[in-house]
């Protein structure tokens, strides 16, 4: 799992504000590059904790190409570089929480 990098602000694409980046790419593909570039540690960690909903709901197989490409695609449509609608899991956010985040 990558560190921070103090030392390394990056414009977060997710967050929308300059902060701390990834002191490693977190895959060695273009991809791993630009999440390096363009998303913040604590971004990535946010991810991270959302992720684990995918890997339970559907029983992803990381190690698998079609696993691999089902997350990858999570990871983009949450970022908001890609078009499309989550997939749905067992555990959805409060409403109140839905609401703060629109």
């Amino acid at each position: 799992m990558p560190a921070a990098d103090p030392d390394r602000i990056i414009k977060c694409v997710k967050l929308g504000k300059e902060l701390p980046g990834l002191k490693t790419p977190p895959f060695p593909t273009d991809f791993g590059k630009y999440l390096f570039e363009n998303v913040s540690h604590e971004a990535w960690q946010m991810w991270l904790g959302e992720s684990i909903r995918f890997i339970n709901t559907y029983r992803v197989d990381l190690s698998s190409r079609e696993g691999a490409d089902f997350m990858i695609k999570q990871l983009k449509v949450w970022l908001g570089i890609e078009e499309g609608e989550m997939a749905q899991t067992a555990w959805s956010p409060a409403a109140e929480d839905r609401e703060e985040g629109d």
